[in-house]
């Protein structure tokens, strides 16, 4: 007879505290925005730089199971964060 390797995958479970403070994580990353002014204040360019930071953080996590709701908790909190003006302003 052939032996036959069994793979075996262990699953890892998370805490619920650990993934509520993840999805708090997300929430606070996710609405820092870069607010670009010109001097005279008449235009202003707005770059979501938390969102993206986030994107990269939710595409390598080690627990994947989820990453469709922190990928919506990142939205949602960069469209409040959007109208709200929370993050960096630099004024050139």
């Amino acid at each position: 007879m052939a032996k036959t390797k069994s793979s075996k995958k262990i699953a890892t479970q998370q805490s619920d505290s650990a993934y509520f403070l993840k999805l708090v994580l997300y929430v606070i990353v996710g609405s820092q925005w870069l607010w670009i002014t010109t001097a005279d204040g008449a235009s202003q360019i707005p770059l979501p730089l938390g969102f993206v930071i986030g994107l990269m953080f939710a595409s390598h996590d080690h627990f994947q199971i989820d990453r469709k709701i922190e990928y919506a908790v990142l939205l949602i909190g960069a469209i409040i964060s959007f109208w709200f003006q929370v993050g960096i302003f630099v004024n050139l």
